[in-house]
């Protein structure tokens, strides 16, 4: 083969690479925080068909659910600066991540909290429980164990796919890699790298997640 493997430019420009992986840990951070506490808002207006809120949330699910995620991107970064909502790069990420990943989470933890068994409902009613403390302890709680694997991966998803935030230019992973490519037009390596790291945080995140839910959430701690 006539091209030349190094990896020297790479190991010479490893801080931004290390910069784009923080900055896509951290936007994976706040939009799975925010998302998921959207998902639950939406799961249980629309399971108990809220009024005012079930409606919107119909609506929302199927915006957000039937359309790319790049296109939703432009749309709040492009496309609300003509109403005067003006954002920078990481303003409209994590926007854009809270909205995808909020309309998924909604239908997930819909799912978990239409699979509580009715019976339980009826006991914690029997008990004298507040409404606030049937919905937490008696509702929530098995419906997110029920669902958080399925949960963990849409937060996964959701942090792979905000590799598109690099065309807003956003400073995450893939943006760092496409700025040291054009530097050094060492395209295999660079991607090569980047591909990586992706995987090794897609896996790492997985794990936090699975631990998280193992000891925060299946063994009803706070």
């Amino acid at each position: 083969m006539a091209y030349q493997f190094t990896f020297e430019p790479i190991a010479a420009n490893w801080p931004l690479l290390v910069q784009g992986a923080a900055l896509t840990l951290a936007l994976t951070a706040v939009s799975a925080t925010v998302g998921l506490a959207v998902g639950i808002l939406g799961a249980v207006s629309r399971q108990w068909r809220l009024p005012f809120l079930h409606p919107f949330f119909t609506a929302y699910v199927e915006c957000v659910r039937n359309t790319p995620f790049i296109v939703q991107l432009y749309f709040i970064y492009f496309g609300l600066p003509a109403l005067g909502v003006r954002l920078n790069g990481w303003e409209a990420s994590v926007l854009a991540m809270v909205v995808n990943l909020g309309a998924y989470s909604t239908e997930i933890i819909r799912a978990g909290v239409a699979a509580v068994p009715k019976g339980l409902i009826e006991a914690a009613d029997s008990l004298a429980m507040s409404r606030w403390q049937c919905l937490f302890h008696v509702i929530l709680r098995p419906a997110l164990k029920t669902v958080w694997p399925a949960l963990c991966s849409q937060i996964v998803i959701v942090m792979l796919g905000s590799s598109v935030c690099s065309q807003i230019a956003a400073e995450e992973l893939t943006f760092e890699a496409n700025l040291i490519q054009s530097r050094t037009f060492r395209a295999f390596e660079v991607y090569l790298a980047s591909t990586l790291m992706y995987l090794a945080l897609a896996i790492a995140v997985r794990k936090s997640l699975h631990a998280f839910g193992k000891h925060c959430i299946r063994r009803g701690r706070a």
